[in-house]
């Protein structure tokens, strides 16, 4: 029987194959867009629509609009849960941990 790690781990390689899109060049465009990502709600979905489907074309335009409004329908901040879910579509559980937390890493050191 397989352990946990390795079972996500492989579940990651299968994404990478799948997309081809490195863990590691995420992590990097989600910090970029999180660098980038001040001015509201509307600038920041706009940033990340320029850079996700206009520039690194990682996913597709209906796609990207479909999680917007179900992110509008969900209470709470929707870049923030749009910028998750894109997380999680791209590396599943830590690509959503690892982008949602990035992106609000500036705003909270700004706080400090």
């Amino acid at each position: 029987m397989k352990s946990t790690t390795a079972a996500s781990s492989e579940l990651v390689q299968a994404d990478h194959l799948r997309h081809g899109i490195s863990f590691a060049e995420a992590v990097r465009v989600w910090i970029k867009i999180a660098l980038l990502s001040f001015g509201g709600p509307a600038g920041q979905i706009a940033v990340m629509h320029r850079i996700l489907v206009d520039e690194k074309r990682w996913i597709s335009e209906s796609r990207f609009l479909h999680a917007l409004n179900y992110c509008m329908l969900l209470p709470g901040p929707e870049a923030q849960q749009l910028v998750t879910y894109i997380g999680w579509l791209l590396h599943r559980t830590v690509g959503g941990l690892v982008a949602g937390s990035l992106f609000v890493l500036p705003g909270f050191v700004c706080r400090l």
